[in-house]
C-alpha cells in the first residue's frame, strides 16, 4: 500500500502543476492578446490626438513609437509576471538595460532631446534663414538629431539638434520687415550737414524703402578719425539684402558728386624735438 500511496500523491502534484502551469499560460496568452488589441485602440487615438495639435511629422513620429514600445513593453511586462517572473527581476533587468544604453547614447539622446524641443516649440521652420553660433543659413530639414542649414554659397552645414537647442539662435527671416541700420563715416572737415540731407534723400527717394514706417539719420559717434553718422529705415524682408546693396552703392557715388570725403582710418604720429629726443636718451643738452 505504501508505494501505491505515493504514486498517487505523486500524480495528483504533477496533475495541479500541470494544471496550474496551463492556467498561467493561459492567462499569460489572453493578457498578451487583449493587451496588444488595446495598444493598437490607443495608438490609433494618439495618433488622432496628434494630428489635431499640428505637431511636426518627426515629432509625430517619434512620440507614437516610443509610447507604443512602451505600451508593448507594459502588456509583456504584466504577462511575464503572470508566468511566475519576479517583477523585481524585471525591473533590475530594464533598469540595468537603460542605464547601459542611456551611457552609450549620451550625446545622440541629447541630441534626440534637442530636435524634439525645436520641433515643439518652433524657434524656426523650414526655409527661415537663421543664424547660430558660427554658422548661418537657410533651414533645408529639421530631423531628430541634426538640423541642416544651406549657405548663401551653396553649402550643406549639418549641425547637432543639442547644439542648435542649447544656442542662442537669430531667425532672420521669422519677421515680414527688417530694418536697415548702417553706419557711415565722414571726414571731420566735410560738411556734416550736406552729408546728412544727402542720406535722408537716399532713403527718402529709394523704392524698396517704406516710407510710411519712417526713416532716420543722425549722428551716431565722434570717432578718433571720423563722424559717424547713422540711417536706418524698414523694407520688406525680401528686399532687404538688394536693398541694402543699392543704398551702400548709391552713397558712395553721392558723396564722391558732393565732395564728402569718407575717411581711411589713421593714426597721427607726432616726432619730439631735438631736445626731447635727447632727455629721453639721457643726452648732455
Amino acid at each position: 500500500m505504501e508505494p501505491s500511496w505515493i504514486l498517487d500523491t505523486l500524480k495528483s502534484c504533477l496533475t495541479s502543476g500541470v494544471k496550474g502551469a496551463f492556467w498561467r499560460i493561459a492567462t499569460a496568452v489572453l493578457i498578451v492578446i487583449i493587451g496588444f488589441r488595446l495598444v493598437r485602440l490607443v495608438r490609433k487615438g494618439l495618433k488622432k490626438t496628434f494630428d489635431r495639435m499640428n505637431l511636426e511629422e518627426n515629432v509625430n513620429k517619434f512620440l507614437l513609437t516610443t509610447l507604443n514600445a512602451c505600451m508593448y513593453a507594459l502588456v509583456i511586462f504584466i504577462a511575464a509576471e503572470k508566468l511566475g517572473v519576479p517583477s523585481a527581476s524585471i525591473v533590475t533587468l530594464l533598469g540595468s538595460a537603460g542605464v547601459a544604453i542611456g551611457l552609450s547614447l549620451k550625446e545622440s539622446l541629447s541630441n534626440v532631446a534637442g530636435g524634439i524641443l525645436i520641433m515643439v516649440t518652433r524657434p524656426f521652420i523650414l526655409q527661415d534663414y537663421i543664424i547660430c553660433g558660427d554658422v548661418e543659413g537657410t533651414v533645408e530639414g529639421i530631423g531628430l538629431v541634426y538640423t541642416a542649414l544651406i549657405t548663401v554659397d551653396n553649402r550643406k552645414v549639418t549641425i547637432p539638434n543639442g547644439t542648435v537647442a542649447n544656442a542662442t539662435v537669430i531667425n532672420v527671416t521669422a519677421q515680414d520687415k527688417r530694418q536697415l541700420d548702417l553706419e557711415v563715416n565722414i571726414d571731420y572737415a566735410s560738411d556734416l550737414k550736406r552729408a546728412k540731407e544727402i542720406l535722408l534723400e537716399i532713403l527718402e527717394n529709394h523704392p524698396q524703402v517704406l516710407q510710411e514706417d519712417g526713416v532716420r539719420v543722425f549722428v551716431k559717434e565722434l570717432g578718433d578719425s571720423a563722424v559717424i553718422l547713422g540711417m536706418r529705415g524698414w523694407m520688406l524682408r525680401e528686399e532687404y539684402w538688394p536693398a541694402r546693396w543699392d543704398i551702400i552703392e548709391t552713397i558712395k557715388l553721392r558723396f564722391d558728386e558732393e565732395g564728402i570725403v569718407i575717411p581711411y582710418k589713421q593714426i597721427m604720429i607726432h616726432r619730439a624735438g631735438k631736445e626731447e629726443e635727447s632727455i629721453e636718451k639721457g643726452e648732455d643738452l
